[in-house]
């Protein structure tokens, strides 16, 4: 009897402290989902869980990995069927399959369905609440239909999303945590507002409604994004690539895409602007060697690998075979092959086209074909465009060929 009583006040005691653990574990978890709500103060952009969730698919997309980024996303889109983040990176995913070849129309509709879906289960959110998260992905999803409308040239489009992207952008202020996401939005306009009026001539009478913009600006405050925002990030860098180009900041573009392509290996994008900033930099070995791998991929039939990567790797090639090599077949293989690439993807208006068709003229004058390399020349001097330095460079060539054509003779 004694024994059973004691192992009752055991059991008792045993039970007592289990009780008073399980109730401190609640409590604890308790106390973390609280911490967790005021710390993201119930957005879900700001929710560790889902930026957690959402990280490895966001790097599967950027990667080209589209199945599996697509699995999570629709995962997200399960578990969170009323937010409009889930197709909203179902949208961005799609957007990024045009990116290799902005030509390319395929996937243009389901992106910009993805885009409606995000905005319309935003706006439900802010005319229920005025929730600042709702009004960032209203200006988000916006800014991408714009730009895609843009590169469309539905420049009627284009604006009223741009009009759209910018109200909601103001709207979303008022949350500061989002600061760095904003700050996206704030340093693209700053710096194609005014890129815009600059190259676009016959946009310009659109701009008058929209606010001054200032480059310098907007670059550093893409390059703060880059560095600080969660969800924004590598959209920045893609746009830095791009204006580094346009600038002429060639150390700043090769150390980017550098970075880039390490980051996100099988990217197409990443990868060719990798090869082109190694080859304006002079960096020779490392240009030949991703260029040839662009080519590889391309064979292999990487996700986004195409014509338009393959016409940068091959004229890469072309040029250091000619001019490094002296390597007269090999330049003549990749100078015809940049040729090739230029034609299927609609680039026959190309610098690289052009510098092709004059390198295999040279090719031929090498050889005495005369005939034969003003022809290429001709080429040029009929398509290219007259302020193009292969335009003025090709008329010096037919001269020299002609020339050498009567004295063979």
């Amino acid at each position: 009897m004694r024994r059973k009583t004691v192992f009752k006040k055991i059991l008792l005691i045993a039970l007592f402290f289990a009780g008073n653990s399980f109730l401190t574990s609640a409590q604890w978890w308790k106390d973390t989902e609280k911490a967790e709500q005021e710390r993201s103060k119930g957005m879900l952009l700001l929710t560790s869980e889902v930026q957690i969730e959402a990280t490895q698919a966001i790097n599967h997309m950027y990667n080209f990995k589209f199945a599996e980024a697509e699995r999570e996303f629709t995962y997200l889109k399960v578990k969170h069927p009323d937010h409009p983040l889930p197709d909203f990176l179902l949208g961005l995913m799609e957007w990024w399959k045009i990116v290799p070849n902005t030509d390319n129309e395929l996937y243009d509709e389901k992106c910009l369905d993805y885009m409606d879906k995000s905005i319309n289960k935003a706006e439900k959110i802010w005319d229920d609440s005025e929730n600042p998260e709702a009004a960032f992905f209203m200006a988000a999803a916006y800014a991408f239909k714009g730009r895609l409308h843009s590169e469309r040239k539905h420049w009627t489009k284009a604006t009223l999303a741009a009009k759209n992207a910018l109200k909601y952008l103001e709207r979303s202020r008022s949350f500061a945590d989002f600061s760095p996401e904003l700050m996206f939005g704030d340093g693209l306009y700053n710096y194609y507002s005014l890129y815009v009026k600059e190259n676009y001539a016959l946009l310009r009478p659109v701009l008058w409604m929209f606010p001054k913009g200032d480059k310098p600006k907007g670059i550093q405050q893409l390059e703060k994004v880059s560095y600080n925002a969660f969800y924004t990030r590598t959209e920045a860098r893609y746009f830095l690539l791009q204006i580094y180009g346009l600038e002429n900041q060639s150390a700043k573009a090769y150390e980017l895409s550098k970075y880039t392509h390490e980051t996100y290996p099988d990217n197409p994008f990443f990868h060719r602007f990798h090869a082109r900033s190694a080859f304006v930099a002079g960096h020779v070995s490392e240009a030949k060697a991703e260029a040839k791998s662009i080519l590889q991929k391309l064979e292999e039939h990487y996700a986004g690998y195409e014509g338009v990567s393959g016409r940068y790797a091959s004229y890469i090639l072309a040029y250091y075979a000619f001019n490094y090599d002296k390597d007269m077949e090999s330049s003549k293989k990749y100078f015809q092959q940049t040729i090739d690439y230029a034609k299927a993807t609609g680039s026959s208006k190309s610098a690289y086209y052009w510098s092709s068709l004059i390198g295999l003229g040279k090719i031929a004058a090498q050889q005495k074909d005369y005939d034969q390399a003003i022809e290429y020349y001709k080429q040029v001097i009929d398509d290219a465009d007259r302020k193009a330095a292969q335009h003025d460079e090709a008329k010096k060539l037919v001269a020299d060929a002609k020339k050498a054509r009567r004295k063979m003779k």
